[in-house]
């Protein structure tokens, strides 16, 4: 870094930032893993929901259809 090759308060400085700088990307590389495994909690369990919400769609499509019309004898009735 600049202040291994620079005596100077600046270059103390640029160096000190530059740590920072990496500490920071480590923390929010930390913090996107821990995201990532949610996210992929979270699909999961969506996905399993999917399945019984499109069950219960097709069981209320199956209720609105009605029923088909008996059909009428022709004729008398004795």
């Amino acid at each position: 870094m600049a202040a291994n090759v620079l005596n100077s308060q600046r270059a103390i400085a640029a160096s000190v930032y530059v740590v920072r700088a990496f500490v920071r990307l480590r923390e929010l590389l930390a913090t996107n893993k821990a995201l990532t495994q949610k996210l992929a909690e979270l699909e999961r369990t969506v996905a399993s929901h999917d399945v019984h919400i499109q069950s219960l769609f097709e069981a209320i499509r199956r209720l609105m259809t009605p029923d088909p019309p008996k059909p009428r004898r022709i004729g008398f009735r004795v």
